[in-house]
C-alpha cells in the first residue's frame, strides 16, 4: 500500500503514464466527459471532495508546463480563479471561451470528476517535463 501522496489507483496510473504534452482535466461536477475520454469519477456528493483540494494533490505530482482555463472563470468565479493562481505559481495560463475549453478536454487522456459546484471551476493540465 502506498504511504503518501495519492492514494486512487486509477488517478496515480494516469500521472505516471503521462508524457511531455499530454493533458488531463480535473472538472467541477457539471463537466460533460466527451465519448472516449475516460472518466475518473470522486464526486461523492455536492462539494466533495472539492476542485482545489483535487487540483492541489494532483499537482504535488503532476510536472505542468501550461494550464487551460474557462475565461469566464474571470467573471463568474473570482475567487476560485485566485486560489488557481496561487496553485499553479509560475506556469503559462491561457483562458479560452468555455466551449473551446469543453472541446479541448476531448483531447485529455482522463477528466477527473470532482463533487465542485462552482461555476466554471475546471482545469486542463498539460503536463512537462521532470528534466
Amino acid at each position: 500500500m502506498k504511504k503518501n501522496g495519492i492514494l486512487n489507483s486509477e488517478i496515480s496510473k494516469l500521472l505516471s503514464d503521462l508524457g511531455h504534452t499530454d493533458q488531463i482535466t480535473i472538472g467541477d461536477a457539471g463537466l460533460p466527459v466527451p465519448d472516449g475520454v475516460m472518466k475518473i469519477d470522486l464526486a461523492l456528493k455536492l462539494g466533495t471532495p472539492s476542485f482545489i483540494e483535487v487540483l492541489e494533490e494532483v499537482l504535488k505530482d503532476m510536472a505542468v508546463e501550461k494550464v487551460i482555463l474557462a475565461e469566464e472563470i474571470k467573471v463568474d468565479n473570482e475567487s476560485q480563479l485566485d486560489a488557481i493562481h496561487q496553485l499553479v505559481g509560475t506556469n503559462e495560463v491561457e483562458f479560452v471561451s468555455h466551449e473551446a475549453f469543453k472541446k479541448q478536454s476531448g483531447q485529455s487522456k482522463a477528466i477527473i470528476r470532482t463533487g465542485e459546484a462552482t461555476p466554471f471551476s475546471n482545469i486542463i493540465l498539460q503536463s512537462n517535463v521532470v528534466f
